[in-house]
């Protein structure tokens, strides 16, 4: 880990949902990481660098684009196995991103089979690598940062249906706002020491928060009545598999911790809805079958006639996002 200051997270101007995002994957790691997609110049890698030092270790290691697959799994030492009679590791960028973060700029332009094998190790937790017989295990916490431009090519969606959450960074950004970030980078580049001194304050506010949350996340439970809201409204968006039903649920859970509540409310659910389901959601979900319109001279229908195959109401296409049949939230006494 180098010494040289880099720019605070505490001092990042907008950007508030990335940064919802970034400290829920710091609070729970299970989430999955985060995918950003986004144009040049909005800041994403200052962003994933200021999350390294809300970890404990405060490691951050970049993968470079052109990395081969030793490069990230690591290598083994076959002729000192043969001599020494045990394997010898040259660590990878897996290894030495352990209990920080990983970050993977353009992660759409890496070789699909990289992309796969380091999502792998992510939900995992552990990297394995077996040479002619000879194997060595490790382990590899980390939070995984990946950014995108879709501009530059888009990302299989098997592969994007395993990052846990997405955020999309807008290019535009009002004049006032804009001025804020220039002169905060400005005051940085001219006296980092002075600049991350001047924040430090807020900075260990931040800190100490996500330790906090990490801390009451276990007894924070996955209850049945949040997992059943969270069910209803993947089926009605539409998802394909359950990654996005266990993200979301995880997901809601880090941000009760956040708040500092003990137990998950529909506000923590609203509040992740979108990371979890804008990379996963159908554009055109499936909706109930329409009956054949018919002439009003042909038949009048008696009152229980022209319910349509839910009884009660006629069916009707469900918007991206609805609920049907979703018992309302109980109410705090």
């Amino acid at each position: 880990m180098t010494d040289t200051p880099h720019f605070p997270l505490s001092a990042v101007v907008g950007a508030d949902d990335l940064k919802l995002a970034l400290y829920l994957t710091a609070i729970d790691p299970k989430i999955g990481g985060v995918l950003i997609e986004g144009p040049r110049g909005m800041a994403k890698s200052t962003l994933a660098r200021g999350l390294a030092d809300l970890l404990a270790s405060g490691q951050f290691v970049t993968l470079p684009l052109g990395a081969t697959e030793e490069r990230l799994v690591g290598t083994l030492d076959l002729d000192a196995a043969l001599s020494d009679g045990r394997a010898q590791f040259s660590p990878g960028v897996l290894a030495k991103a352990d209990g920080g973060v990983l970050y993977v700029d353009e992660v759409n332009l890496l070789p699909d089979h990289l992309v796969d094998l380091l999502l792998d190790v992510a939900a995992s937790g552990t990297n394995l690598i077996e040479r002619d017989g000879i194997s060595h295990r490790h382990s590899a916490r980390f939070v995984l940062i990946g950014t995108m431009n879709p501009e530059e090519g888009e990302l299989r969606p098997q592969l994007l249906d395993r990052f846990g959450l997405n955020v999309a960074l807008s290019g535009h950004t009002a004049p006032a706002e804009r001025g804020q970030i220039i002169r905060r980078r400005l005051d940085f580049d001219s006296d980092p020491q002075s600049f991350c001194a001047e924040w430090e304050g807020q900075q260990h506010a931040l800190r100490e928060r996500c330790q906090q949350a990490r801390t009451a996340l276990a007894s924070i439970p996955l209850d049945d009545v949040a997992l059943a809201h969270i069910t209803e409204r993947c089926f009605a968006a539409g998802v394909d598999g359950l990654r996005a039903d266990l993200v979301w649920l995880r997901a809601a859970r880090a941000h009760a911790a956040w708040r500092g509540a003990h137990a998950i409310a529909e506000e923590d659910i609203d509040a992740v809805a979108e990371f979890a389901l804008r990379h996963r959601r159908r554009e055109h979900p499936h909706a109930p079958p329409q009956p054949a319109p018919q002439s009003p001279s042909a038949h009048t229908p008696s009152p229980s006639e022209g319910q349509g195959q839910w009884g009660e109401m006629p069916a009707q296409a469900l918007p991206v996002g609805a609920r049907r049949d979703v018992p309302s939230w109980p109410k705090k006494p």
